[in-house]
């Protein structure tokens, strides 16, 4: 098992977070790491992101930091080239997973069907990203995929909260969740870092409660 997967199966949370200063990735970095969670997924939803990344990786070298919303090879290459440990789409892309293969970087391509499934699975991905989550049927459909496809491990994103990220995280084909609840751009831009670590610390006992 590589270092991303590890870190993930550890704490099976994923907080999604869009950053449009990169002056905020300090703090940020700092509640969720006081929340007990080392890891996050930056999202290519400001023209920040791969600085915001590349500060990242220099301020929290021992983080496991991803790429989100990556929609292009350019995209990916950039959040690879800035340091980035792992990509994700919110949709099945033929061309950034060969660019992933190459390179050597995880991908987690989103899926919301079985057809998707499959095309994940030509390429050799059998952990993969469900979304949108609770739009496309949440937990009962994660259950009704798992029969046909027992390999495969989900991560669900959309519609994941603190109310049910626990139903989630106790199905044994969920990996982690991934959701912005804890790290909401808003609260980042109202500078409520505390809110954000007591969201991150809430979500890892949570999660920890899950697995004993």
């Amino acid at each position: 098992m590589d270092a991303v997967l590890s870190t993930l199966s550890q704490y099976r949370l994923i907080p999604i977070l869009v950053m449009q200063r990169v002056e905020d990735v300090y703090p940020v970095g700092e509640a969720l790491l006081e929340g007990g969670l080392p890891v996050a997924e930056i999202t290519f939803r400001s023209e920040v992101a791969a600085a915001a990344i590349a500060e990242w990786v220099q301020h929290f070298p021992d983080m496991l930091v991803g790429a989100g919303t990556v929609l292009t090879v350019q995209q990916a290459e950039a959040a690879h080239r800035a340091g980035a440990q792992f990509i994700v789409s919110p949709g099945f892309s033929a061309t950034v997973a060969e660019y992933c293969r190459r390179a050597a970087v995880r991908y987690f391509p989103g899926v919301a069907t079985a057809t998707e499934i499959q095309m994940a699975l030509e390429k050799n991905l059998d952990i993969v990203k469900f979304f949108p989550s609770e739009a496309s049927g949440g937990i009962k459909t994660i259950r009704a995929l798992s029969n046909p496809f027992p390999q495969v491990r989900f991560i669900p994103t959309g519609g994941i909260t603190a109310d049910n990220v626990a139903d989630y995280l106790s199905l044994s084909q969920v990996l982690a969740c991934g959701g912005s609840w804890m790290v909401r751009e808003s609260l980042i831009q109202e500078g409520r870092f505390d809110l954000i670590r007591e969201r991150v610390q809430q979500a890892v006992e949570a999660a920890k409660a899950v697995d004993q």
